[in-house]
């Protein structure tokens, strides 16, 4: 058996810890070639400190297997500070453990086949407007549109509120995000310090949304309707408190990992015209117009073969036990948007802007992703 003081002794794997606090966390943010760019340097495997925490990189196909296999036996997955308060003591996120397994068993109730496809016909209709809305825009800046949309499509059909994006509550949203990855002060004028009021902000909406429900006769056909109802093994339900960050969690994950899909499979198809074409003729044999059902999307397989690669090339998250609760959802959500979108659009990359991917809080391009956009 191997001591505490054995393992001090070993070597640290190579690297540089940079500065003192903050260590590498300057250059994680600014360049999107941050870790290979080590790992050219260093090997598969180096050592760096991001988020005031000495961290180890590794790569390839054995560390990924090796990771996803092994949470809770050689260690225990973890957020950066900012990002665990940010989260909440109680949301998902930061549980683990026997916790963890049980929280997911009934949060994942709200996500089985049933309740996904009662979601189709909001998704669609929501995506439909916002196509509309960039028809007529004709050249904007994608990114920050697509993360409008999934955000209100999240809001609709996680909690019942319609077109939250144009609220505070989108408001406060934008800016609770910019602080999860950052040095965790909770100062007024620092990212983090704004985060944290925006928490308190968010989650008494979402109190105020919950109560209204607790005392209504139909909790609703929602993930919060549902999650109102749900119950663990010994039966027992969420608490307000737990609800409140769980609901905020489910919120971040079906916005911004989506979002970033979303905006990956703009780009990459828009670089791949052949791919794009293929998507199309697809849709044409099909001939089916929407409403569609989830039988027509389950038959766009060469659309989903696509969208998986879209995935391999950019993943927007990691897998293991901590697979997205929401994938499914993130999926139909992916599908549908893209099939609406090449049926009736075309867009075309503006020139002169930077495509390189920003990597934090997920996968984007630094320039936003600047297009022009018609009806075909």
């Amino acid at each position: 058996m191997t001591t505490t003081d054995e393992l001090k002794s070993r070597p640290l794997p190579p690297g540089h810890f940079g500065l003192p606090l903050i260590g590498e966390t300057i250059q994680f943010f600014r360049d999107p070639d941050f870790a290979k760019k080590r790992h050219q340097k260093y090997g598969s495997i180096f050592k760096t400190k991001l988020f005031g925490r000495p961290t180890v990189m590794i790569s390839g196909a054995d560390a990924n297997r090796f990771v996803f296999t092994h949470e809770n036996q050689y260690f225990t997955s973890t957020w950066p500070p900012s990002t665990k308060i940010l989260l909440g003591p109680t949301s998902l996120a930061v549980q683990g453990g026997s916790d963890h397994l049980k929280r997911r068993k009934i949060l994942s109730q709200a996500f089985q086949p049933r309740e996904l496809a009662g979601y189709l016909t909001a998704m669609a209709e929501i995506a439909q407007g916002y196509l509309h809305k960039w028809e007529r825009l004709g050249t904007f800046t994608w990114y920050p549109e697509l993360r409008n949309l999934t955000f209100d499509i999240a809001c609709k059909l996680l909690v019942g509120v319609d077109s939250a994006s144009e609220t505070l509550m989108g408001k406060w949203f934008e800016e609770w995000c910019q602080g999860l990855f950052s040095i965790a002060l909770p100062l007024p004028w620092t990212k983090f310090g704004r985060a944290l009021h925006c928490r308190k902000q968010l989650l008494n909406q979402i109190e105020q949304i919950i109560r209204q429900r607790q005392q209504s006769s139909d909790p609703g056909q929602d993930a919060l309707g549902l999650l109102l109802q749900a119950r663990d093994e010994q039966g027992n339900r969420l608490s307000l408190e737990e609800l409140k960050d769980q609901i905020l969690l489910l919120l971040f994950a079906g916005h911004e990992t989506l979002t970033s899909a979303l905006a990956s499979t703009c780009l990459l198809l828009a670089q791949h015209p052949d791919s794009l074409a293929t998507v199309r003729a697809e849709q044409q044999q099909l001939n089916r117009q929407s409403p569609w059902t989830m039988e027509d999307l389950k038959q766009m397989t060469y659309l989903e073969q696509v969208l998986k690669e879209v995935m391999r090339l950019i993943p927007p998250v990691g897998g293991g036990v901590r697979e997205c609760l929401g994938r499914e959802f993130a999926k139909l959500e992916m599908k549908l948007f893209t099939a609406l979108l090449v049926r009736d659009y075309q867009w075309e990359l503006l020139p002169e802007q930077n495509l390189d991917m920003v990597a934090v809080p997920t996968p984007h391009p630094r320039d936003g992703l600047r297009v022009k956009f018609s009806r075909r």
